[in-house]
């Protein structure tokens, strides 16, 4: 089945003539023969743009390499303008599947024997179509608000799960073969992606992130997250409040109502590191078409986030390093960069430090005071892993959602305010995060949280402490007791030990004393104390040492 899918592969990239957009000096010798003999499969889109050709290879191949086209479209300082525009589409423009498949679906899962029963309106047209499922608008019969209504596509599950077993298979033969393969842990990111895709295709999931995320910004003047209908979601279908917008991509029209670009690219900044550091639970799949900018305020922009998907988590130990590793390099503090990165084990603990900080310095110092248009992001990538790669630096691979939204909002930031000061945003609520994980106030907040615990256990103090002490007046005669047992047990093994070497003495006599004397009487006196011996030694070995 893998080598099926693998052919299919192979067939859309020539079909779309990705093969001709590598230099043939790139290519060796035996790809070059390999693609002449495969003359049965040609380009059919000679006339179209590289953009062009790329997007609809990936459309062609589904909703894994989907995904990735959506994260390099927001990439631009990596990719040529034309293609990154192209690859734009992927993120809510990917050919719908048949209304009609999607009203059954919808008609099935909530039980519904006619569509009126519930929805006074349902548009057959998609209002917007992607790789794992579409959304249609619809209104409530109670109530009469407006609401979308996200439908899985047919037949996902299976095509997924093939082509999870592919990257698996890829990320096995590269992970043995590549030199930097075990560092990289391709198996492990790999296996890490998957449980993000699996989790996407169940919208029950998704309706609970929602849920999670509006009460984190309940009443937040950065970001606002739409009403979730919770009991009329099923595992592929989901009804959410319809949100009115200006997509985040959509420059000229957040211009044309005078919204403050410096701002929304700064509160982008802060409402990332608000979910990553004050709730440890941030949307991992930000990218442009999932998020919208309100019209209500331009002046004081609001976010508006769909699509939960796809979350990540923090547990306090990356939390912190995390913090501390910004902190740090935004005070241009290397040493500390290094010596964090050691504590944490992400690089091993005999590391040059002296080196590695010399390493990371000649990377960061070039971009720092700049603001996004003059830093090659790119280039900056390219000198961490070589960093990475002369370090053994360990990838990790519950980072690797934070590490692509991480892209993502730079990706943002960069389309709406190149100019922006991405140290600068930061610093101060990393800065502030940091002093209430720490100190007296920290120190105060933490006890104040833990009083209900404390509450219900400091009834039991008196009997615990009585109970420590006795066990504690007991510990000399307990002591005494397990040395007596210790010394019987010698005793025992010695005296097993002695019977047994006695025993095999004379079972070796009982059996060489015949061919020296014609005699039985001294051979039956060994075998006698030979039996004896062995009798009493297993019977030593059973008595129990008191």
């Amino acid at each position: 089945m893998r080598i099926v899918r693998l052919y299919q592969i192979n067939k859309v990239l020539l079909q779309h003539g990705l093969d001709e957009l590598i230099p043939s000096r790139w290519q060796p010798w035996y790809a070059r023969v390999m693609r002449k003999s495969i003359f049965w499969i040609r380009n059919k889109y000679k006339d179209q743009p590289p953009g062009v050709r790329i997007t609809l290879a990936l459309q062609s191949l589904g909703p894994v390499f989907v995904k990735f086209g959506q994260m390099l479209s927001t990439r631009r300082d990596l990719l040529p303008p034309d293609i990154a525009n192209e690859l734009a589409l992927l993120q809510d423009k990917v050919k719908p599947f048949s209304s009609v498949k999607a009203q059954k679906i919808v008609k099935t899962s909530l039980k519904l024997r006619e569509l009126t029963e519930l929805f006074t309106e349902f548009d057959e047209t998609p209002l917007a179509s992607a790789s794992i499922a579409q959304v249609h608008s619809a209104k409530l019969k109670n109530g009469g608000q407006d609401v979308v209504v996200k439908v899985l596509r047919p037949d996902i599950r299976k095509t997924i799960f093939a082509d999870m077993k592919l990257l698996f298979t890829f990320a096995q033969v590269l992970q043995k073969w590549l030199p930097d393969g075990r560092r990289l842990r391709l198996v492990e990111v790999v296996r890490e992606y998957e449980k993000t895709v699996i989790d996407e295709l169940d919208l029950l999931r998704e309706a609970a992130n929602g849920i999670q995320l509006k009460r984190n910004f309940e009443n937040s003047d950065s970001l606002y997250v739409p009403h979730i209908y919770s009991d009329l979601c099923r595992n592929n279908v989901l009804v959410m409040e319809r949100i009115y917008g200006i997509p985040v991509s959509n420059i000229d029209a957040l211009l044309a109502q005078k919204t403050n670009l410096k701002r929304l690219a700064e509160t982008g900044v802060e409402v990332f590191f608000t979910q990553v550091f004050r709730d440890s639970f941030f949307h991992a799949d930000m990218h442009p078409g999932n998020i919208f900018v309100s019209t209500k305020n331009p002046q004081e922009p609001q976010y508006i986030a769909i699509d939960f998907g796809i979350v990540g988590t923090l547990n306090e130990e990356d939390k912190r390093y995390l913090a501390e590793n910004f902190i740090a390099f935004f005070n241009r503090d290397y040493r500390k960069v290094a010596t964090l990165h050691v504590d944490s084990g992400w690089v091993p603990g005999d590391t040059n430090i002296d080196a590695f900080e010399v390493a990371i310095r000649t990377v960061c110092e070039p971009i720092f005071q700049k603001p996004l248009a003059e830093i090659s992001f790119g280039h900056v990538l390219l000198q961490l892993f070589n960093v990475a790669r002369r370090f053994n630096m360990v990838v990790q691979p519950q980072l690797v959602l934070l590490q692509k939204t991480l892209l993502y909002i730079e990706g943002l930031g960069r389309q709406l305010y190149p100019q922006l000061d991405l140290w600068q945003t930061a610093k101060p609520f990393l800065e502030n995060w940091m002093k209430e994980q720490i100190g007296f106030s920290a120190m105060m907040g933490k006890i104040k949280s833990n009083l209900p615990y404390w509450s219900e256990k400091l009834p039991e103090i008196p009997d615990l402490l009585h109970d420590g002490l006795t066990q504690l007046k007991r510990l000399p005669l307990q002591q005494q007791y397990l040395q007596a047992q210790i010394v019987q047990e010698h005793h025992k093994t010695n005296s097993v030990i002695g019977l047994s070497a006695f025993a095999a003495s004379f079972t070796i006599l009982a059996g060489v004393l015949p061919l020296y004397s014609p005699s039985w009487v001294f051979p039956a006196l060994a075998g006698g104390v030979a039996i004896t011996c062995w009798f009493n030694a297993w019977r030593v070995s059973r008595i129990q040492v008191l």
